[in-house]
This record gives structure tokens, C-alpha cells and sequence, in this order.
């Protein structure tokens, strides 16, 4: 029942990377196993909030999670605070109609969840996605703030998991459940899943082609190429001598390779900064094939990492000062 925590912003180090693909085949299994039953039921809007204890958290949070990003709203009764965040999450868990499930924790009767997600103040608000905890924000936030951090939430729960929400049926009754057909396979789920094995087993080669075989038929495929860019990456990395790796660029500021060998190192090790500044700054000291071979290693790391990720676009717009 220990939360693992994930980045929203992008999966950059090998136990990240590891980690969310674990969580999204586990969700796809999850979901496979409700279609044989016969398909998610429909809930009613009452049933997008609920409250949760220790007993039944596993059940109701960590369970749910792989078909529908839960959010957490940590509270209690004498928080001022929390009166005020409260019924806002409560009344955009309707509006957002299924795309998110709302748990409410009352601190005061679950310590040990409150010890385990390491709530230091209340209201606190995390949020379980394929079982992967992350935190949101702390604090009574505005109304526009806790907007676009829901949006990003369920963005990135529907591009990263296949979470697409809850389906909701204003007629039906609260706890009741109606069977609804199950969504169809989709046709690279095979191989999808072959290419997250191969990761498992640390087989980055066999990663990389079976993500390529899918870019082959559907180029447009945004996991597939997400995929790619981070098994590529983990393949680079996992040949290197990471001691010598950093001699060579210190010794060689302006060698290319030694540079672009050096970014692969900062991104793994979760240096995503590091590894963009390095590389842009290389752009500026070189020209030719040297800057375009390390112009493109940039643009396959933002891959790793992201196109929302705000290091990203920051990033971009450095890189474009750099080139003209």
C-alpha cells in the first residue's frame, strides 16, 4: 500500500521509466480483466466523491486507479482551510463528470495514510494514477490553480495510462452499476506490451524494436514513440563507463560526442536541466555536423521527457536563441 511516487513532468531515470511502465501494464490488465466481466459500469455523480479509510484504501483508491486518476483530498474537521478546498474539489468532481475520482481522507481517523504519503499540513492534496502516488499542491489553492492542475492530471493519466475516466449516468442510482460494452483491444497492445517486458528484463534492444515495429505501421503512435526515445536512451547509457564519460567532457568542452554522451548521463540520472543547459550550450560552441548531431540528441531528450514539461519549452525557446 505504499505509494510510489511518479513525475507528471516526464519519466527520465531508468526506475522511473521502469516504474510507469509496470503501472500502465498493470492498468491495461486491469481493464482487460473488466472487459472479460463484462465492462466498467456506469456510476452516478453522487459516486465521483467518496470517503476513505485504511481499511479500505487498497480497494477504493489503489484498485480504482487503474480506471481513473483518483484524487485526495486530506482533511479534517477543525481545518479552517479545508472547509473552503473541500467543497470545490466536491462540486468539480461532478463537473469533470468521471474524468477523476475524488477520496476524501479524514486525517484525524487514518494517521498511518496521512505517515505514508508524508503529509506534513493540511488541506494537502495528492493524486494515484495506475497506483503511482504524486503530489498536487497544499493549501487552500484558488479555484483556477486546482483547474489546471486537474487538467494536466487527467492529460497525462489518459496519454501516459489509457485512463480515460469513469463513465457516468445522471440516472443511476448511487452504488448501483450498469454494464456498459467494453472498449475494443487496440491493435498494437501486443507489442506495446512486448516492449515493456523487454524493459523489465532490461532487454533495451529488444525495447527499442519492438516500439520501432509498432512506428513502422502507425507512425503517428505518441506511447510508442515516447517509449522509443526512453528505451533508446536506457540502451545508450546502459554501455557507458559513467566515470569516464564525465573525464572526457570536462576534458573536451568542445567535442560534440563528449558532450551529447554526457546529457544522456544528466537525464537518467534525473539532471534534466543539467542535460539541456549542456547540450545548448554546446550548440553555441560548434557548428557544421557537430551542432546538427547535437541539435538532434536535444530534441530526442525533450522526447524523453515530454512536450508539456515546462523545462521543455523553456528549453526550446534557449535552443532557438542559440541557432539564430
Amino acid at each position: 500500500m505504499q505509494p510510489r511516487n511518479m513525475s507528471m513532468s516526464g519519466v527520465v531515470d531508468l526506475a522511473a521509466v521502469k516504474a510507469a511502465q509496470e503501472a500502465k501494464a498493470k492498468a491495461e490488465q486491469t481493464r482487460a480483466e473488466t472487459a472479460r466481466q463484462g465492462g466498467a459500469g456506469a456510476v452516478s455523480p453522487a459516486d465521483l466523491v467518496i470517503d476513505v479509510d485504511e481499511a479500505g484504501f487498497e480497494r477504493e483508491v489503489l484498485q480504482r486507479s487503474a480506471e481513473v486518476p483518483v484524487v485526495i483530498d486530506f482533511w479534517a474537521e477543525w481545518c479552517e482551510p479545508c472547509k473552503q478546498l473541500s467543497p470545490v474539489l466536491e462540486r468539480l468532481a461532478v463537473e469533470y463528470n468521471g474524468r477523476f475520482l475524488l477520496a476524501k481522507v479524514d486525517v484525524d481517523a487514518n494517521q498511518m495514510l496521512m505517515q505514508q504519503f508524508g503529509v506534513q499540513g493540511i488541506p494537502a492534496v495528492f493524486a494515484v494514477v495506475a497506483g503511482q502516488a504524486l503530489p498536487l499542491f497544499q493549501g487552500a489553492a484558488g479555484e483556477a490553480q486546482i483547474r489546471q492542475t486537474l487538467d494536466q492530471l487527467v492529460q497525462v493519466a489518459e496519454q501516459r495510462f489509457g485512463l480515460t475516466g469513469l463513465t457516468v449516468d445522471a440516472d443511476a442510482e448511487p452504488g448501483a452499476v450498469d454494464r456498459v460494452e467494453a472498449e475494443p483491444v487496440g491493435p498494437y497492445d501486443a507489442l506495446l506490451e512486448a516492449a515493456v517486458q523487454a524493459l523489465d528484463a532490461g532487454d533495451f534492444g529488444g525495447a527499442v524494436q519492438a516500439y520501432r515495429n509498432v512506428l513502422a505501421d502507425d507512425p503517428g503512435n505518441s506511447e510508442a514513440g515516447l517509449g522509443l526515445a526512453q528505451a533508446e536512451l536506457l540502451q545508450r547509457v546502459g554501455g557507458m563507463d559513467p566515470q569516464q564519460v564525465r573525464k572526457d567532457a570536462a576534458d573536451k568542452p568542445e567535442n560534440a560526442q563528449a558532450q551529447i554522451a554526457a546529457a544522456d548521463l544528466d537525464l537518467v540520472g534525473g539532471h534534466v536541466e543539467d542535460a539541456f543547459g549542456r547540450l545548448i550550450d554546446t550548440v553555441r560552441r560548434t557548428a557544421g555536423d557537430d551542432r546538427e548531431a547535437v541539435r538532434l540528441r536535444l530534441i530526442e531528450l525533450f522526447e524523453v521527457v515530454g512536450p508539456d514539461d515546462p523545462r521543455v519549452a523553456a528549453a526550446r525557446r534557449a535552443l532557438a536563441r542559440a541557432l539564430f
